[in-house]
């Protein structure tokens, strides 16, 4: 095996079809074309994708074949549109091309699958197409949540106060781990000095976009972005953290592919596939 390819575009057709019938996990970056704020790269798929190669790279120096699929650039729309630059699919687009995707692996009994999410408006239709796979086939693809997980891993890397003030859209975890792994495409001078102001929208205040607080409670708010994508403290961030975060995730990456690896071929039977 060259551990050298890990990428499933750099194979021929013959050494893919070596890989994946000896079992390789299958890695499939999903991310986002949106405003991430004027200092940092917009394609947030650029971290999901160089995460997964990561990843993949550990699985395989512990004896474990993964491989990656090419990256889908564009996020599911949600509170972007507004911006200039930004390209989404609709809903029912992202759907559809996500349940392509998965079919074409699944036709050729390619089952340990594991879908790597870095934009949080892909989590509902990954959710819906994940489980239509499940309840028909009983092949179960786990969803890894990139900065669902790494936004929880702040408070202990970071310490709680610190991590309230840095985390958000525009901020922590995608600014520093992007700092970490694109240095050269940062702009640290545009950089805000604060987290945006809060705005009215139908005389609720909102705490960020899409979201208000109201009684002490966040509610979700179908408006799109405001006048900024950065709700924290960006100065905050650092290519440190960066670093440390994308550490915990490739630990937590590669256990996930030696689990699928290991454990795939139990979710393929039983009546009732819910347990």
């Amino acid at each position: 095996m060259d551990a050298a390819k890990i990428r499933l575009g750099t194979l021929t057709s013959a050494e893919a079809e070596e890989r994946l019938r000896a079992g390789a996990v299958v890695l499939l970056p999903l991310g986002s074309l949106e405003d991430q704020g004027p200092h940092a790269p917009m394609g947030d798929y650029l971290c999901a994708e160089r995460l997964s190669e990561r990843i993949a790279s550990r699985s395989i120096a512990n004896g474990i074949d993964a491989l990656v699929a090419p990256v889908l650039p564009f996020g599911g729309r949600d509170f972007f549109g507004s911006r200039i630059g930004g390209i989404a699919l609709e809903q029912d687009t992202l759907r559809a091309v996500l349940r392509d995707m998965l079919n074409a692996l699944l036709r050729h009994g390619v089952t340990r699958l594991i879908v790597v999410n870095g934009h949080g408006g892909n989590a509902q239709a990954i959710h819906d197409e994940t489980q239509r796979i499940w309840l028909r086939d009983g092949v179960l693809i786990p969803c890894f949540g990139l900065w669902k997980i790494a936004g929880a891993l702040l408070p202990s890397l970071l310490g709680a106060e610190h991590a309230a003030r840095s985390a958000g859209h525009g901020a922590d975890p995608l600014c520093s781990v992007a700092m970490h792994l694109f240095p050269e495409l940062m702009r640290p001078d545009l950089m805000p000095d604060a987290a945006a102001p809060t705005r009215s929208v139908g005389g609720l205040e909102t705490s960020a976009f899409g979201t208000a607080t109201i009684a002490g409670v966040s509610i979700d708010l179908p408006v799109e972005l405001g006048a900024s994508a950065v709700t924290a403290e960006a100065k905050l961030c650092s290519a440190e953290t960066g670093a440390l975060v994308a550490s915990r995730l490739v630990e937590a990456g590669a256990a996930l592919v030696a689990q699928r690896a290991a454990a795939e071929g139990a979710y393929r039977s039983g009546p009732d596939r819910n347990v």
